[in-house]
């Protein structure tokens, strides 16, 4: 009789009975829809209404969903080993992951710790440059970021994150951060001015930044020559530079990582979402041999106790070695340049359109501001994120942000779809 009723009773009224959503303010939330099937660029829902998947669940999924290649790995893999525990223990996907990754790292990137999301990734990150100096015995306690960042939702990576909508509850409890606006190309030399007085203001031990893209305050993007000087006089001044390539990394600017845009290279690199293309939770955080070395010693106490359960699981880096794997193939490489020059062109038919400001893109990532006030979570927000699921597209506007981030694999006459929809959004709103 229980599981009878449980079959007539529809996915949504069975989630709201104990499910706690992230992001959602539930007594407003206008209700949750249930996903059942996902493939390729499409989502299906429990009425089997299809929706073009155009920001790749959080920039997750971007070979696609189910991708064949990568599940036919995984499913390989489930039956060679599933789980074992990493502290003493090691195993061949993540050896095997290593390599490849630092084959596409940039090349001061020597060492790989593994975690389980984002957050993690940037909160080690953090502990990283925090202890390096520790270690050193170098009194450094500060944490240097940009305004507007977005690092994670755990204790530190919410201290070194600058949009107070995600924390507020939480900030006298966070360590100290000071922080300087993104460059311009019109503010660099403020922006230098600005950071060489906090240097010699505070004892500043890192620097942790979104490369050129700012994922969560609007998909904000700041210019390369701008960022390499500031990283440069990081450099001379012994701050470790972190940098938080969770949404950036895996291709999506045009290159394996946005770091590569610059000449001075970052000392840490944090990394999740793309790695494991979607299939399984995972993350690294990625350091030089310089930064490795201080915590080598015969002092127990010198070395990174941080550890989580399910670290370098062997299925998520299986399924990160495919993942990789696809991102070096001809095809994946030819898609890149084929959305990114898409986007180029979406760009000339709506840039001058009264509602349109401020359009900006970097590889396969496109956004603009559409020229209407409204709240970041309000409700002209919310009759716009219907708008677009209605039209079978979901794309996840960020305030009157409006952006595109798809997968690797969307076809041109779903992109098309996708650029339709923003287009009828521009008349209605």
């Amino acid at each position: 009789m229980v599981g009878k009723n449980k079959e007539q009773t529809s996915l949504s009224q069975r989630d709201q009975k104990h499910i706690w959503h992230p992001l959602t303010q539930h007594k407003l939330s206008p209700g949750i829809l249930p996903i059942v099937k996902a493939k390729g660029a499409i989502l299906y829902d429990e009425n089997g209404k299809e929706y073009i998947d155009g920001i790749a669940s959080w920039y997750t999924c971007m070979y696609g969903h189910c991708n064949e290649y990568i599940t036919k790995k995984v499913t390989a893999q489930m039956q060679q080993l599933d789980q074992v525990v990493f502290s003493g223990f090691t195993h061949e996907p993540a050896i095997k992951l290593s390599e490849a990754l630092i084959e596409i790292l940039p090349e001061n990137q020597q060492k790989l710790f593994f975690s389980d999301n984002g957050s993690t990734a940037t909160e080690i990150g953090i502990k990283m440059a925090l202890q390096y100096h520790h270690n050193l015995g170098n009194d450094r306690k500060v944490m240097l970021a940009f305004e507007e960042s977005f690092h994670g939702d755990t204790f530190g990576a919410m201290s070194v994150s600058g949009l107070s909508v995600y924390n507020g509850a939480f900030e006298d409890h966070f360590i100290k951060v000071v922080r300087i606006p993104t460059p311009t190309s019109k503010n660099n030399m403020e922006v230098l001015q600005k950071l060489k007085r906090l240097i010699s203001e505070h004892k500043i031990a890192g620097f942790i930044y979104e490369p050129l893209v700012q994922g969560a305050a609007g998909m904000k993007m700041h210019v390369a020559d701008g960022l390499n000087k500031i990283l440069k006089v990081c450099r001379e001044h012994e701050i470790i530079c972190v940098a938080d390539e969770v949404m950036t990394g895996f291709g999506k600017t045009g290159r394996n990582f946005a770091s590569e845009y610059m000449n001075t290279l970052p000392d840490i690199i944090c990394m999740s979402k793309a790695l494991t293309a979607g299939l399984l939770p995972m993350a690294v955080t990625s350091c030089s041999q310089n930064i490795f070395d201080a915590f080598y010693s015969e002092e127990l106490s010198k070395g990174l106790f941080h550890g989580h359960t399910y670290t370098a699981n062997p299925l998520a880096c299986t399924a990160a070695l495919a993942g990789i794997e696809l991102l070096n193939s001809e095809e994946i490489q030819k898609n890149i340049v084929r959305i990114t020059k898409s986007h180029q062109d979406f760009n000339n038919r709506i840039k001058d359109h009264p509602k349109v400001t401020n359009t900006r893109q970097l590889g396969v990532i496109y956004a603009f501001d559409l020229n209407v006030k409204m709240e970041r979570y309000g409700e002209v927000r919310n009759q716009l994120f219907k708008h677009f699921m209605d039209f079978g597209v979901f794309l996840r506007p960020l305030g009157n942000t409006i952006y595109i981030l798809a997968p690797f694999i969307i076809s041109d006459a779903e992109l098309e779809k996708v650029y339709m929809s923003i287009e009828a959004a521009l008349e209605k709103f």
